[in-house]
């Protein structure tokens, strides 16, 4: 095939700023919602309000912007949706319609942030009853994705410098270097090396598929590895989550890489804190100068609070001066801190970002020979552009057969939103798909059925997990039929649940869980998830499990999570429960499969599946499921327990 072979694919980025703009009205319309008709419990519930909260310190920052210190102080085990670089409004429960001021997180972690506010001091009214912090519509992120599509539509009409971006979109031929044999790492398998040999010969783009189990982080850590070791240019590594950076930067630095994380992590751990850019600037040794000049910008801002409102002419001007003092001062401090930013980032392998930080004010005009982009099936296509457009040549890594993006308007999805660069890059290219085909987490009966109805059966259970038990139990994989036994779902306010199945799961784990964990050795542990599709069902294993005595002992042990929750984790036995039992024989979302597929490859040793056969069974993927547990023997009837008092 010639290399300027063009595919059919007009208005490639219209198309995507069309979906993405009304992706944009339909979750901003969604959010508002949220903060004009919830109450502020619903909000603080929602993890987009923090009330009330205290105030620990504010100082004059970059760019004559006050941050301002913050810590909430209740509802400490909510998850909260804030995070670096969003927009807030700090308000008083005095006058909230009228006492509010927005800016900017510079800096989260799970109970305290650090927002920057446009102004010399808070307002008059931040002293006047109770101070709380709304999250706003993250305009910041949409605008970085709309930036790059018309940069990325822009250069796809240069006839020289456009190139990688029309092969990119399959308007042009993606040529391939033959693949020698010259790559391999003693400690990686056959097909992780021969991956990372695609990767280092790609000239325009090489991708990474990574089912669950076979080490994808791993084959990308020694493929950094191997890309500064040929190149010697810096890396960009990137994901579309937080938590998925937070991985990668900790295991590249493991390896002796020098890597910087740019924004604010989500895992919180000293080490990981170590490796951000704030930290590395808190260490240079020119910071000594940064701390001598701020606190002087602090006294000169301290003489000029002291003035009253009330003031004349005179106290006026020179309460300006001593403003205009402090600003001078501060200009001086960002000089040497872009100086030290430089030179910290110069000197680092590999800088690490989410999507949208990779355009961060402190690289947003850098460039590399390589961005990787991993978990790049999760990532919204148009976010992914912003990276991409930095680099020479392109690695994606991730699982399209796992759970896709989070796209909120139902429409836009189906419209092709949902739909990947990597998905299409994998269609268009497959002689360009790097397959890793042994996994290292689960039992190979808990495998099999997942790889023979997603991967083509090539998926391979290594001999060091394949036989992988818990020491009484001879069944590492079982469905437990719950048909005719009356356990329904319910419906309550779009919510869905089924009682039936929580109080089962229940009584199956009490009469397990003793037995699970004395057959383990002194030095072993045990680990447990309980997972469910819809959010109301996990709530209901919570409270369902929470208030069970026998149960109290073993509470470290067990995690109930939604299986989007799930995605990434692991766990020695997993239980899901389907939920959906109805006579008309929905199962709304559980229809995508990938969401199954997640849920099902958590499991290490054990995984029990509790579901109506009459309710799922409608679906091929479960109808398949079911009759694999009954060839090998591990299909059970819920009637073989005693449920009268279910």
């Amino acid at each position: 095939m010639p290399e300027q072979y063009v595919y059919s694919t007009m208005n490639y980025f219209d198309e995507l700023i069309t979906l993405l703009h009304e992706e944009q009205q339909f979750d901003k319309l969604q959010h508002e919602n949220l903060l004009l008709k919830s109450s502020l419990n619903e909000r603080r519930m929602q993890g987009v309000t923090w009330f009330p909260i205290q105030i620990t310190d504010t100082e004059l920052g970059r760019g004559d912007y006050l941050s301002v210190n913050l810590n909430r102080t209740n509802h400490y085990e909510v998850e909260h949706k804030f995070r670096f670089g969003m927009p807030v409004c700090l308000f008083s429960n005095h006058d909230p319609d009228q006492d509010r001021i927005e800016g900017i997180i510079s800096s989260i972690n799970r109970d305290g942030m650090r927002i920057s506010f446009r102004v010399d001091e808070l307002p008059e009214w931040s002293r006047r009853g109770k101070l709380g912090v709304d999250l706003l519509f993250d305009e910041y992120s949409y605008r970085e994705m709309f930036n790059a599509l018309e940069k990325g539509k822009e250069l796809s009409r240069d006839a020289k410098q456009g190139s990688f971006v029309r092969r990119l979109i399959g308007q042009e031929f993606i040529p391939i270097a033959s693949i020698g044999d010259f790559f391999h790492h003693h400690g990686l398998n056959t097909g992780q090396n021969k991956a990372i040999q695609q990767i280092l010969e790609a000239s325009t783009v090489a991708l990474l598929h990574g089912p669950p189990g076979t080490g994808k982080t791993t084959t990308l850590v020694q493929a950094v590895k191997a890309l500064l070791k040929q190149y010697n240019k810096q890396v960009l590594v990137v994901a579309p989550s937080n938590t998925a950076v937070d991985l990668l930067t900790e295991r590249l630095d493991a390896a002796g890489i020098s890597v910087t994380r740019i924004g604010n992590p989500v895992k919180v751990s000293e080490h990981l804190q170590e490796l951000t850019l704030d930290a590395k600037i808190d260490r240079h040794p020119a910071n000594k100068d940064i701390k001598t000049l701020q606190k002087q910008v602090r006294t000169y801002t301290e003489m000029a609070q002291k003035y009253k409102r009330n003031f004349g002419k005179a106290e006026r001007e020179q309460r300006k001066a001593l403003f205009d003092e402090a600003h001078r001062i501060r200009k001086d401090v960002d000089k040497i801190q872009d100086f030290i930013s430089a030179d910290v980032l110069d000197k680092s392998q590999v800088i690490t970002a989410t999507l949208v930080g990779s355009n961060h004010e402190v690289i947003r005009n850098r460039s590399y020979e390589t961005v990787i982009i991993d978990e790049a099936a999760q990532a919204l296509e148009p976010a992914c552009w912003i990276p991409i457009l930095k680099a020479n040549r392109l690695i994606l890594a991730g699982d399209h057969n796992q759970l896709p993006p989070t796209v909120k308007s139902s429409k836009v999805a189906n419209h092709g939103l949902s739909h990947t660069l990597f998905e299409k890059l994998v269609d268009r290219n497959p002689q360009l798909v790097s397959l890793l085909d042994v996994q290292y987490r689960m039992n190979e009966q808990i495998m099999e059925y997942p790889s023979v109805a997603l991967y083509n059966g090539l998926l391979r259970a290594d001999s060091t997990v394949a036989q992988w038990s818990l020491a009484v139990d001879t069944e590492p994989v079982l469905f437990i039929d719950t048909a005719g036994a009356g356990f329904e779902e319910t419906e309550s306010d779009g919510a869905i649940f089924n009682m039936g199945e929580a109080h089962f799961i229940k009584a199956h784990l009490n009469d397990h869980i003793g037995a699970w964990k004395a057959s383990l050795s002194i030095d072993d542990s045990l680990s447990i998830g309980v997972i469910a599709p819809y959010r109301k069902q996990a709530t209901l294993l919570k409270e369902v499990l929470d208030e069970e005595d026998e149960l109290r002992p073993f509470n470290d042990l067990i995690k109930i999570q939604t299986i989007d929750s799930f995605q990434g984790q692991e766990k020695d036995v997993i239980y899901i429960s389907l939920t959906r039992s109805n006579a008309e024989q929905q199962i709304g979302f559980l229809s995508d499969v990938r969401r199954m597929n997640v849920a099902m490859t958590r499991a290490k040793k054990k995984l029990v599946v509790i579901g109506d056969s009459a309710t799922i069974g409608s679906h091929p993927f479960y109808r398949e499921f079911i009759a694999y547990t009954e060839a090998i023997g591990h299909y059970h009837s819920v009637w073989e327990w005693d449920i009268s008092a279910i």
